[in-house]
């Protein structure tokens, strides 16, 4: 009896070692997995959205030593009735709009402030339309009707085998992916633990073998596409986005701020919503688009493809909220007006006939409600036409 104690004794012992051991082996991913199970709790939101390189890998998005793109201000005005309210309803944590190149308003909410270096979430995915654009007026990429697989061969045989690029941008793939933030077992979500355990994005891509539909037949928001441009980029240039966007987006633009990218495992950036930067440097960015892609007389952005990537291409259903190569269009839409959009409230829109740009960050829990999204395209249209 006595031996047989000592025996147990010792397993318990050496189980408890293993735990300790395996315990500190992982203490960073099961920190960043901790992080991320309470990313988006009511009390820790706003302060997370803020802090993405605490909860995960990233890699840097250095500004460079060039000169900063001084944004003047100009006359102040008075926002809308009911902005106070939308803004205290929708979480929202910076507002700016600008005219002509000059900020009109500017103001920070939940104790966040002009330095933070906030998430983009989907934002990131018009970044990486004006990337894509660059490298195809370079030749980089022989045509919109190529294949996926002709850049990115490690997806033969996924259910990104027969999709072209331009049926990936417009998110027409016709690949089944679960995009709902809310449930657990969602693809989404089990996006986001592959990226906070250190796990790879291109393996996670090339897994997915489920279709609903043939390639360019119909339209269903599918984050993955994004990641699958990414890897059409790498596989086009032999570089990493990251160095590309830096090389040709981040360090023309003069930001005040280096920038970030959440990253995976293997240290690819999350180009369909891993974006950080200010908002003031957010708003750079916009201003470069809302003038077709030059500032300074220096052409970033070949204005032919901000045109084309901003039309309303997709197969979307008629009256619903249009879509062209990783830009939203929303319904009515005048000629030049489109947007940027990610969950929890990320916005970059634009009104280029009037010479407007707004941007606003957020930690709205509710974004999923019927209606919030048209709620606050009316609010940026209000502003706009109260300028």
């Amino acid at each position: 009896m006595r031996t047989t104690f000592k025996w147990l004794l010792r397993i318990v012992l050496a189980l408890a070692l293993a735990a300790i051991v395996v315990g500190i082996w992982k203490r960073e991913e099961i920190q960043r997995l901790m992080a991320v199970n309470s990313l988006f709790a009511e009390d820790k939101i706003v302060h997370n959205f803020s802090h993405m390189d605490d909860a995960f890998l990233s890699v840097n998005l250095p500004r460079g030593a060039g000169p900063t793109w001084e944004l003047p201000y100009g006359p102040g005005f008075d926002l809308p009735d009911g902005t106070d309210q939308w803004i205290e309803d929708r979480a929202v944590t910076s507002l700016l709009v600008m005219q002509n190149g000059q900020i009109r308003f500017e103001e920070y909410y939940l104790d966040t402030g002009p330095d933070d270096r906030r998430i983009s979430w989907s934002v990131a995915k018009s970044y990486l339309s004006a990337l894509f654009g660059i490298l195809m007026d370079e030749g980089a990429i022989g045509s919109l009707d190529d294949p996926v697989t002709k850049y990115a061969p490690e997806l033969s045989g996924s259910a990104y085998d027969g999709a072209s690029i331009r049926n990936v941008l417009n998110m027409a793939s016709g690949v089944s992916f679960n995009e709902d933030y809310f449930d657990y077992n969602s693809d989404i979500n089990r996006m986001g633990r592959v990226v906070a355990l250190g796990g790879e994005l291109d393996a996670f891509a090339a897994s997915i073998t489920d279709t609903f539909e043939t390639p360019g037949k119909s339209w269903q928001y599918v984050s993955i596409d994004t990641h699958v441009i990414g890897m059409v980029i790498r596989g086009a240039t032999g570089k990493s986005v990251s160095e590309l966007l830096t090389e040709r987006i981040i360090q023309p633009l003069g930001l005040e701020y280096d920038g970030y990218y959440i990253a995976d495992g293997a240290g690819v950036a999350f180009v369909l919503g891993g974006l950080n930067f200010t908002t003031r440097d957010f708003a750079r960015f916009g201003q470069m688009i809302l003038q077709n892609g030059a500032v300074d007389g220096a052409q970033i952005v070949p204005a032919a493809w901000i045109a084309e990537s901003t039309w309303p291409s997709a197969p979307t259903e008629p009256g619903k909220i249009g879509y062209g190569y990783q830009w939203w269009i929303p319904v009515n839409a005048h000629e030049g007006e489109f947007l940027a959009r990610g969950v929890y409230g990320q916005y970059i829109y634009f009104d280029q006939p009037r010479g407007v740009l707004i941007v606003t960050t957020g930690a709205d829990r509710n974004f999923r409600d019927p209606g919030i999204n048209d709620l606050n395209i009316e609010m940026f249209r209000n502003i706009a036409q109260s300028l």
